[in-house]
């Protein structure tokens, strides 16, 4: 089977519908129905029921997708497995949003290659939809993101909770968006939280989808923003940016995807190692700071 057939199925599994999967894949609509019609009729059932709502998938569909993921898998490992580099037994790639990259992902990489040292590592960084659909292709071991989609044959856990937390370069900044605010696209559940919370605003000068791109501008140019606490908290330590008092918090999910069909001891190996950085990370925000020891004469 054409393994192009079996990307194009699952990309329209990830997305839901034919339009966006052809955007995604950079091809036609049309190339994307004759790809689906072509491997239905060579597998000789229907593999989606189309509606105006878009393209949900059949018994016989469901059955498929995970024969799908494991077709494009097997032939990643191989290409994988094939350019390993010398002196590796075994590949990883790992994507996350920058963000979770940031005192976080790049904490856990020297700690998975301590553990792990046969292991080669691919980092890459992208947001949802990209994960998401290298998680279904298999081009993706392990996806961690803050707003995961449910699909079959991916397991979806969560691994910490963010606190995003109102910072300004203004130390006596008001607790509600001011000039210079940057809207920071955190999802919709946040953006429904923060409508909820702030009614009478206007709207940003400056939005950023990326937290890094939001934070950079405060840095360099002043204004405020909500921000992953633990991301700030060095800032915070320096003085170069300050917790605004009285504003409020939003929690932030974060997850860790992978497919329940892999077997691989690195990769449950390097999730574990996540689970445990993602505990220290949350002790680190969330405790008070220890009482200073008495000197010692």
């Amino acid at each position: 089977m054409d393994t192009e057939l079996a990307r194009t199925f699952l990309t329209v599994v990830a997305t839901g519908n034919f339009i966006t999967a052809a955007d995604r894949l950079h091809v036609s609509q049309s190339t994307v129905s004759t790809r689906i019609h072509s491997l239905e009729e060579l597998l000789g059932c229907t593999l989606f029921v189309r509606n105006k709502a878009g393209a949900t998938l059949t018994v016989a569909g469901r059955q498929f997708q995970r024969h799908a993921s494991t077709l494009v898998r097997t032939v990643e490992q191989a290409r994988h497995d094939v350019g390993l580099p010398k002196g590796f037994s075994g590949a990883l790639v790992v994507g996350g949003r920058i963000g979770l990259w940031e005192e976080f992902l790049l904490l856990w990489v020297p700690r998975m290659q301590e553990a792990n040292p046969q292991i080669s590592i691919r980092a890459e960084s992208a947001l949802e939809p990209e994960l998401m659909q290298g998680l279904v292709e298999g081009r993706i071991d392990i996806g961690v993101m803050y707003t995961p989609q449910s699909r079959p044959g991916l397991k979806v856990e969560l691994l910490i909770e963010e606190q995003l937390v109102l910072v300004s370069a203004n130390p006596r900044s008001d607790p509600e968006p001011q000039d210079g605010y940057v809207y920071v696209d955190w999802g919709p559940e946040f953006y429904a939280r923060h409508s909820a919370v702030f009614p009478n605003f206007a709207g940003p000068a400056l939005t950023a989808n990326i937290g890094w791109l939001g934070l950079q501008h405060v840095l360099a140019n002043g204004g405020s923003g909500y921000f992953a606490h633990r991301i700030v908290e060095p800032l915070l330590k320096a003085r170069r940016l300050h917790l605004v008092v009285g504003a409020p918090k939003f929690s932030m999910p974060a997850y860790v995807v992978y497919s329940v069909d892999q077997p691989d001891d690195h990769v449950q190996s390097a999730i574990a190692i996540m689970r445990d950085l993602a505990a220290e990370q949350t002790r680190r925000v969330t405790e008070p700071p220890a009482r200073g020891a008495r000197k010692r004469r």
